[in-house]
């Protein structure tokens, strides 16, 4: 039988909308059901590191905020590179996510890891900065950081310091220092903080460079803080002078931040912002920070984007500025 043309048209205009209604009807699912499973979370840091226990916490009350679990995966090396790669090649869906490394803006354009920070990765928050400082075992000649910069004019490279990868905020910090000081240091490289800090404990290496996995091993006389590298200094080692103020122009707090690979579903990506807003303002997460020294620096995901490209173009300068691709070459 014939269709009068006006059904037809009628018939195919619903057909048209009920596609469209479809079409658009997964992304309102998502957002409704995501997530539907566990989530894994790439910390890119040794177990047991400073990263490593904040990470751990934000990841637990997020996990309450989205009902699901939440599986930390340590992968660390190359500086925090290893993981953050594996995080963007990751499948943007909302079940891999996890910490970027402000470094990914330095590592990027020496070439050492093949990904565009400002185009490859979701930003969903920026989550709290770093306490760094030197610190040297409690029976080392150096008694102040005065000391440490005479004997490295002295004697140039024979001083040496562990830190926790080469072109990591710990290594360029501490060359950023050596610099304004005009000195050489030996700097010996580690996968991470926590093997770093082994070695200078066993007096194997004269000085640590790190966040503040010293901290504990400050107050129990094991070892002695000669300088923070923030921009006051911190409360819980108020005694200890800021690298500016002993008259070397040097601020590293290199803020953390949580991200996931680009493509993320909008639905997903607000769903995960909410849930890591609760989490970095949370009192279990405040707490922790104070115990490593981390003042909380949070950062919805569109702002924290923005920090990261300003942060980018200024590290197009200090790789200038400190020959950072020769010393990559270099190992």
């Amino acid at each position: 039988m014939k269709i009068p043309h006006s059904v037809a048209r009628r018939q195919f205009v619903l057909g048209g909308l009920g596609a469209a209604a479809l079409g658009t009807a997964p992304a309102r699912v998502l957002a409704a059901e995501y997530p539907e499973r566990p989530i894994t979370f790439i910390c890119p840091w040794p177990a047991g590191g400073t990263a490593d226990r904040s990470m751990r916490i934000i990841c637990q009350v997020a996990a309450r905020e989205l009902g699901q679990p939440i599986a930390l995966e340590n992968r660390a090396g190359a500086s925090g590179m290893i993981g953050t790669k594996a995080l963007a090649s990751a499948r943007p869906d909302g079940y891999t996510i996890g910490q970027i490394p402000i470094s990914v803006t330095r590592f990027s354009q020496i070439g050492t890891v093949q990904l565009d920070p400002l185009t490859d990765l979701t930003y969903l928050a920026r989550t709290s900065g770093q306490t760094f400082g030197i610190a040297v075992p409690a029976r080392s000649p150096f008694k102040s950081l005065r000391d440490v910069v005479a004997q490295a004019k002295a004697r140039p490279g024979a001083i040496s310091y562990a830190h926790a990868g080469i072109g990591g905020a710990t290594h360029v910090g501490m060359e950023q220092f050596a610099q304004a000081a005009g000195v050489k240091f030996n700097a010996i490289a580690y996968k991470g903080g926590s093997a770093a800090l082994q070695d200078v404990l066993g007096e194997q290496v004269d000085m640590l460079a790190d966040s503040s996995s010293w901290a504990p091993h400050v107050e129990s006389g094991k070892l002695r803080l000669l300088a923070t590298w923030g921009e006051a200094r911190t409360p819980r080692f108020k005694d200890t002078p800021t690298l500016k103020e002993l008259g070397y122009d040097v601020v590293v707090e290199a803020p953390n931040g949580i991200g996931a690979p680009k493509g993320l579903p909008s639905a997903v990506e607000k769903r995960l912002r909410d849930a890591f807003r609760v989490a970095v303002q949370s009192e279990e997460f405040r707490k922790v920070a104070e115990s490593i020294d981390a003042p909380v620096m949070y950062q919805d995901g569109p702002d924290y984007r923005n920090y990261v490209q300003s942060v980018y173009r200024q590290e197009t300068d200090l790789i200038r500025k400190l020959n950072l691709k020769e010393l990559m070459e270099k190992g």
